[in-house]
């Protein structure tokens, strides 16, 4: 009766809820087969499937879930609660006019949330039901990848992709590789190689690998893509044999076979616990900043909402405390409810105060902007720039809601391989002892047909310099890891046979490396295979050269180098060494170092990659000792690499240089420039990526991330081994504050001459040292903040050798700093998931690397290129045309709703409204809604083309400039001056009334009825007059469709009103507005009444835009001035850098002193008479206040501009010359005019003073 309580304990751990996720370690068996009697007891564990659930919503909590994230916003909740007073207590108006438009609201926004993550059901099942392949009882048997368990033997045939992550155990290779490409996990396309388990890769067939009777103890699920540690127990015998097992025997889910036509895995990670899966960042409501200040408006709004309530409660009580004075007849009051406690009295008259304004706060604003941001979504998906002609595909909008956004943006975190490359190397050059070799242009000192405009250093290489050339040859044909595939098989269709011969096709784990090797085969030596340990090159001359392949240095980040020793047929040993240049010329002994050094700096200098060649001959007793250190090296397990490293470094040395090699990452076309106008733009760009920090680093200086004066700054792991990390941090903080003091640098800085540029290099090692907490060592300090000071300072940061979850917490850790700036994440593969989740906009490549990061993302471009428009353009006009929206609503509201709140200290407090239902109702519906909602579609207040001309126009619209809190009050405190003007005004037009013959009660101004639903009608006609009138002086863009919608509307009012008026309605239990329309449009001074009105109401606001426009115009309206006078076309030849305002001296004045003396009036006069006397046609001098003569770029406005006085100083040569003179002549007459504009201004007001 003895109990193993060990096994007990194992059983509570692994069946207990929640206990598995505390283990270290968990057991797999291959197969599900139990271990022989003997060993461990079999515990069947229970472990997720293999399903992938990308969706945010079930069928089961769509309903609960959806209202719990709309209710979250402040004004659909404030909303429901005004409703459900409506329903409660009796209120001066229906429950529909609050719980329509919120009901409206909540629908709409549901059934779109809905459909979107209905798309992301669709794609989660066309991954969970792909068919894969399984070894069940000795068979290949076929399921759905959902259905997959761990400890499945799993199928897989080249170019698949792996279900699941996978142990390898045997591949169709007789050494039991494979190789793979991870391009959609971390960016890189290139061959990876991988290793089956040493026992089990002579399993060949499903019989025999169903044979294997084995299990795994491995570590639990954890993100890291490039760590895994656990052991494989085979029993074989009486005794398990024992491996280690380590992340080159781990094939990662979403990886893809290549180059192999089988392996056989087992599942070890499966469904939402793979590596792929860890790394994807769940799925959050993304809010724009435009939406959280709308949420705090109206939080201000709210408060204002309460105060007049209580205001107003509180003033009806006073009132009523004379005896003479009761709740008014018409409000209906029972006795009961008159005699109810006073506390409960005036808790319902709150109540009901709060229902009589709540219109101020807009609900139907939260309509518009999700109407505005639907329809505007369709605006990129049509825009014909962003269509691209070779993937025939389009820009997506997966989430409208953050249109606005994109105007925004201060940071841009970008992938690497696939969005700013085309990840294509194309092998330029190479340098031997100074010749230089082009490829089909300078061959052997040959000159070729079409060279004429290459630069050569020496193409004459003597007698000796033959033998050296084709040693380097050879040693580029040698010193690789390359493979050949002698055919490629695409749906069935073979590849690669050409005129009956069979071509290879290169591949390897570095495209560097096939670059190299295809530009070997176009000088003339051909890498022809790997076979039997040896190495086979055909040279010029047709023959095939053998090489036996003793040894391969593989190549390492810390190193930058790497070698293979060889023998040739005729017994002779080689190391062949490459590498970067610091680490080769270092090295060398002997050759032509100068020579091929300045080629390096001139071919680093155009942006290429290069590197150095050089070998060393070995003598057998020389190449003994290299094995020996080796050997002893490789066998020890404890510092096992540093050991390797070691004997690496004594080895490559003593080296004889032979030459160099340049060879070109391709950009994806614009690459550059969009960079450079995001830099421009006032963004920060960091590129985030899974490769290595020399290939980065390359396409840094390539895309201009980097510029060749940028000083680098290295974060590196080999750094921090030489320094500790608190150190380094603290060189690198002290560097950069030295320039730029303790204030962070601006963006544009690095732009100039002014400032040293800096750009910050980091790995993922380093990263996470970073990032870790810090430790109770007082030493080790806030290293996360010390990191950010340095990244604020710098122009440009790469971070390399990073993984996925790491390029989410970078996105993270900017979002979180105590700017709080707006980042944008971009790329094209699964890897770059996470950050896309993370960031507040994330935009998918439709790259060559799957669709993951299209279908997680907000928007999808179909390249890198589409995004200077998508945001330079898009953003600067959403956010425009959103800012707006949002401020006009709110004004519009306060025009409508403080009328209402006056009106009550005339009415006794009684709650009576001022307008007629019909009009509270179709207010914000029908009469003043269209209008804006058009505008927030089509406002183009500056040529598209100018925007992506001049991108320095997108900072005037940076960190929320146009809803800061100083315009929202200017906003508030015009629609409080409108709102008093209209009902003062119309309130005075009602001062004096006069009884009729027939008994009627007359106004004595205006001869109109008097009553409160006149005078509400005439408040009414002028408030939605004075509305659109305002938004039509704020339009810019002006096409027939704003001309339709805005005058409109304004007849569609007066036809509502007469029609409302005029006809006596059967379902209505009242006819208060019969004739009130008609009766009141009858009357000539209500005619001039409105008019007056209106125009004053408007006048502060034109009367503030003209003096501002004319004394201190910004550079968007210096723009806008000029692109009047050139009627559209300012954007085809005028330098707008003479249109940028001068530096502000002090944020609280728009001019300073010498601009305000710059407009003196006498200098205006002065500065007129001297420009007309510089033309020779003084007869001929246009109007004083009137715009030259409109001129487009042709020879005809040649004859204008040379008509001044001064040929002499300024000779147009070219047309050219002669637009930018014409462009000086537009501008000077435009600053005359705004001068004399003040100067007139100034003329009247002192003679009214």
């Amino acid at each position: 009766m003895g109990m193993d309580f060990s096994t007990l304990r194992t059983l509570i751990n692994r069946y207990c809820a929640g206990e598995e996720n505390c283990v270290d370690t968990r057991t797999v068996y291959i197969g599900h087969k139990q271990p022989p009697p003997g060993t461990e007891a079999f515990i069947q564990q229970r472990f997720p499937d293999n399903r992938i659930v990308s969706s945010k919503y079930t069928f089961w909590n769509f309903i609960p879930k959806n209202m719990f994230e709309q209710f979250r916003r402040v004004a659909n909740f404030y909303f429901l609660i005004i409703f459900l007073v409506q329903l409660i207590i009796d209120t001066p108006t229906s429950p529909i006019t609050s719980g329509l438009p919120l009901f409206f609201v909540i629908i709409v926004t549901a059934i779109k949330q809905g459909y979107e993550d209905w798309l992301r059901h669709k794609a989660d099942n066309s991954v969970n039901k792909c068919p894969v392949h399984v070894v069940e009882h000795g068979k290949v048997v076929r399921k759905q990848s959902r259905k997959l368990r761990v400890g499945d033997v799993v199928f897989v045939e080249e170019d698949e992709v792996f279900p699941c992550d996978l142990i390898l155990l045997s591949s169709s290779r007789d050494d039991g590789t494979c190789y793979v490409t991870t391009a959609s996990l971390d960016g890189e396309s290139s061959h990876k190689t991988y290793h089956a388990v040493q026992d089990t890769k002579a399993y060949k067939t499903e019989e025999e690998v169903n044979c294997i009777h084995a299990t795994i103890d491995c570590e639990q699920p954890q993100p890291d893509l490039y760590k895994f540690r656990g052991n494989i127990n085979i029993y074989m015998g009486s005794e398990p044999v024992s491996r280690s097992l380590a992340s080159q025997n781990l094939l990662l889910r979403g990886a893809t076979l290549k180059n192999t036509q089988y392996i056989y895995g087992v599942a070890i990670y499966t469904g939402m616990e793979t590596k792929m899966a860890l790394n994807y960042q769940s799925k959050s409501q993304k809010r724009s900043a435009v939406e959280k200040s709308m949420n705090a408006y109206l939080v201000v709004y709210l408060c204002i909402l309460i105060s007049k309530a209580i205001i107003n409660t509180a003033m009806k009580y006073v009132w009523q405390a004379d005896p003479n004075r009761d709740e008014p007849f018409y409000n209906g009051k029972t006795e009961t409810e008159r005699q109810r406690h006073v506390l409960i009295r005036a808790f319902t008259d709150f109540l009901a105060f709060m229902v009589l304004f709540n219109y101020i706060i807009p609900v139907s604003m939260y309509v518009t902007v999700e109407m505005q941001k639907f329809l505007g979504s369709y605006f990129i998906m049509w825009d014909d720039e962003m269509f691209d002609e070779e993937l025939r595909e389009r820009a997506v909008v997966n989430t409208s809601d953050l249109n606005e956004e994109l105007g925004q943006v201060e940071y841009v975190f970008t992938d690497k391989t696939g969005t700013l490359t085309e990840n294509n190397m194309e092998f330029i050059e190479c340098c031997v002892d100074g010749n230089v070799y082009v490829p089909h242009v300078i061959c052997n000192g040959q000159v070729m047909p079409g060279a004429s405009g290459i630069d050569m250093i020496d193409t004459s290489p003597g007698p000796d310099a033959r033998e050296r050339e084709e040693l380097f040859f050879r040693a580029l044909c040698l010193c690789h890891t390359v493979q050949v595939k002698e055919e490629e098989t695409v749906d069935g269709i073979k590849h690669g046979i050409h005129q009956g011969k069979s071509s290879s096709f290169y591949i390897s784990s570095s495209p560097d490396e096939v670059a190299l090797v295809e530009g070997m085969k176009r000088l003339g030596f051909t890498y022809l295979r790997l076979k039997d340990g040896h190495m086979e090159i055909l040279n010029r001359e047709d023959e095939i050269e053998r090489f036996e392949l003793l040894e391969v240095l593989t190549f390492d980040s810390v190193r930058r180098r790497m070698s293979v020793i060889v023998r040739s047929s005729k017994g002779e040993l080689f190391l062949f060494c490459k590498g970067a240049d610091s680490s080769i010329f270092p090295r060398v002994i002997s050759g032509k170092v100068e020579q091929v050094k300045a080629r390096v700096e001139r071919n680093a200098v155009e942006g290429l990659r290069t590197l150095c060649v050089a070998y060393r001959p070995l003598s057998t007793e020389q190449y003994e000792q290299v094995c020996h250190l080796l050997t002893r090296a490789k066998l020890e397990f404890q510092d096992q690499d540093k050991l390797v490293a070691e004997a690496y470094d004594l080895i490559e040395r003593d080296l004889i240089l032979l030459g160099a090699t340049a060879v070109e990452d391709r950009l994806q076309e614009k690459a550059a420039d969009t960079i450079e106008s995001l830099h421009k733009a006032g963004m920060k760009v960091w590129v985030l990526t899974g490769d290595k920090m020399e290939t980065a680093v390359a396409t840094c200086y390539a895309s201009k991330l980097f510029r060749r004066s940028t000083q680098i700054l290295e974060l590196t792991t080999k750094r921090t081994e030489e320094q500790s990390l608190h150190d380094v941090l603290f060189e690198l903080s002290r560097t950069v504050l030295r320039h730029y003091g303790a204030m962070p640098r601006d963006t544009s800085s690095g732009l100039s001459g002014e400032y040293t540029d800096y750009g910050l290099i980091i790995d993922g090692a380093t990263l996470s040292a970073v990032m870790r907490p810090s430790q109770e060592d007082s030493n080790s300090g806030n290293y996360k903040e010390i990191f950010l000071e340095i990244c604020r300072n710098c122009s440009a940061v790469l971070c390399c050798r990073m993984a996925p979850l790491q390029k989410a917490q970078i996105v993270k850790m900017i979002k979180a700093s105590k700017e709080h700036p707006i980042t944008l994440a971009i790329g094209d593969g699964a890897n770059d998931v996470s950050m896309i989740l993370e960031a507040h906009v994330g935009i998918g490549i439709m790259g060559k690397e799957g669709r993951q990061a299209v279908r997680n993302s907000d928007y999808a471009i179909p390249k890198f290129k589409h995004l200077k428009k998508m945001l330079l353009v898009h953003g600067h006009y959403y956010y425009i045309r959103i800012s707006e929206l949002v401020q006009y609503f709110f004004y519009k509201n306060v025009c409508f709703i403080f009328p209402q709140f006056l009106y009550q200290f005339f009415c006794g407090f009684s709650q009576q409204p001022l307008y007629d239902t019909a009009y509270l109702t179709l207010y914000n519906i029908s009469f003043t809604s269209l209008p804006i909602l058009l505008y927030s579609l089509m406002e183009q207040h500056i040529n598209m083309e100018i925007l992506k001309k001049e991108p320095s126009l997108y900072r005037d619209i940076a960190k929320n400039s146009l809803l800061t809190w100083p315009i929202f009050i200017y906003w508030t405190v015009l629609g409080v001056y409108d709102a008093i003007v209209m009902f003062f005004g119309a309130y005075f037009l009602f001062d004096n009334t006069t009884f009729t013959s027939n008994g009627q009660l007359m106004t004595t101004n205006t001869q109109m009825m008097f009553g409160n639903w006149t005078f509400g009608t005439l408040v009414f006609t002028v408030l939605v007059f004075t509305v659109t009138f305002k938004l039509a002086l704020d339009t810019h863009y002006w096409t027939w469709i704003n001309h339709f919608v805005i005058w409109g509307s304004l007849v569609f009012f007066v036809v509502f009103s007469l029609l409302w008026g005029g006809i006596i309605w059967p379902f209505l239990n009242y006819q208060r507005m019969y004739y009130v329309f008609m009766q009141m449009l009858s009357s000539g001074p209500a005619w001039l009444s409105i008019i007056l009105l209106i125009t004053a109401s408007l006048l502060p606001d034109v009367v503030k835009k003209v003096f501002l426009r004319s004394l201190w115009p910004t550079t968007t309206e210096q723009i806008q001035n000029a692109d009047k006078l050139y009627k559209g076309h300012l954007s085809e030849f005028t330098p707008l850098a003479v249109l940028h305002p001068p530096p502000k001296v002090d944020s609280h004045q728009r001019g300073s002193e010498n601009q305000r003396k710059a407009l003196n009036p006498r200098s205006c006069v002065t500065l007129f008479l001297f420009f007309s006397l510089w033309r020779k046609d003084v007869e001929s001098i246009p109007p004083l206040l009137a715009p030259p003569p409109p001129i487009s770029p042709s020879p005809s406005t040649v004859p204008f501009c040379s008509s001044f006085a001064i040929p002499p100083l300024i000779h147009l040569s070219t047309h050219r010359e002669a637009e930018q003179r014409c462009c000086f002549d537009l501008l000077i007459w435009t600053s005359i005019n705004q001068s004399l504009v003040a100067a007139t201004v100034e003329i009247l007001l002192a003679a009214l003073h």
